[in-house]
């Protein structure tokens, strides 16, 4: 019982606490929702609850939940459910080798920010056509993040929105410090699985997200202006290193 209120309390001071930036606007970004790839197209639609696809589902939603029993990952599942490019970069930073923020590391920042949000674009007309909803919500159970629930009720579960921008800053940091991809892509990939024990997102979820996020970022390398930016990021990457 300790533990649990702890987690309830440790969720909502993340909640409360965490203060978004401004995304960029439509015209700054590399690419417009009609011009990235098109998820209904090449994705599979979430499974059908009488498939054996959506029983793997459940057995991960059961595995998720035992997850939280192991307080360390229970507490990373609350802190991964930040949204915002500055906080994101917090959480990544230790995986990839510095501090990254918009103050200290202006061009990374900036591909950062640019990239996950232009990613993310990809997910809304899958979210408004299927209108999945959440595991929690079919299971009227509670989550990891009690404060999120009400807001969140009503909204899409597929694809997950978070596992997407988590899978885009892994991708971007990757190509960034190469040296350090398995790390990043490992902390890319419990950001998405952070939906799932928080009881936010199914498996399938997760698993189309990282699809569709990939799918993306082999569009983001036909834009001129990404092209530049991940240059900048990467030459301001090197600099860094240099001097620590």
């Amino acid at each position: 019982m300790r533990t649990k209120r702890f987690l309830v309390a440790v969720a909502l001071a993340v909640c409360s606490m965490t203060v978004q930036a401004q995304d960029p606007t439509p015209s700054e970004l590399y690419f417009n929702k009609t011009e990235l790839p098109n998820g209904l197209v090449f994705l599979p639609a979430p499974p059908d609850s009488s498939s054996a696809q959506f029983l793997y589902d459940i057995s991960q939603y059961v595995w998720g939940k035992s997850k939280r029993q192991d307080s360390l990952r229970a507490q990373q599942a609350i802190r991964d459910v930040v949204i915002d490019i500055g906080d994101m970069a917090r959480e990544f930073s230790p995986v990839f080798g510095m501090e990254i923020s918009k103050e200290k590391t202006p061009a990374i920042f900036k591909v950062l920010n640019l990239g996950v949000v232009t990613m993310r674009l990809s997910a809304s007309n899958l979210k408004t056509t299927y209108k999945r909803r959440r595991p929690y919500v079919v299971f009227s159970e509670p989550t990891l993040i009690p404060a999120e629930e009400d807001e969140l009720r009503n909204t899409g579960s597929y694809p997950s929105g978070h596992t997407l921008r988590g899978w885009a800053m892994a991708l971007l940091l990757s190509e960034i410090n190469p040296a350090a991809q398995d790390e990043i892509l490992k902390k890319g990939y419990e950001w998405g699985e952070s939906r799932v024990i928080a009881g936010y997102h199914w498996q399938s979820d997760t698993d189309a997200s990282r699809l569709l996020a990939s799918a993306c970022y082999a569009r983001l390398h036909t834009s001129e202006d990404f092209l530049k930016d991940m240059a900048a990021a990467r030459k301001e990457f090197a600099e860094k290193l240099r001097h620590q």
